[in-house]
């Protein structure tokens, strides 16, 4: 699956998709359980890197990797580099 279909965080139609979504009125856009807690870490740490995310919650890089992608679409998370390294911090 996840060679057939990539997680690609910067996608700037499911990004419109996104917030054409949630500005509709009577909209009720609701984040996963994942999602609430990837939110929640980086909350706490205030940014960490896809791999680290991953062995906190015991979950497969590429799961965490589409996950990521979902929040940027609907800009909760953007990712910047620190020290060299790809961080997922809060939008």
């Amino acid at each position: 699956m996840d060679a057939l279909s990539p997680a690609k965080a910067c996608d700037p139609w499911a990004v419109y998709s996104a917030k054409s979504f949630l500005n509709k009125e009577g909209s009720n856009l609701e984040i996963t359980e994942i999602q609430s807690k990837i939110l929640q870490i980086l909350k706490e740490t205030g940014g960490a890197e896809a791999g680290i995310i991953s062995e906190r919650l015991h979950i497969k890089l590429s799961d965490i990797e589409r996950e990521i992608a979902t929040l940027r679409h609907m800009e909760k998370v953007k990712g910047r580099l620190r020290e060299g390294k790809k961080i997922i911090c809060l939008w």
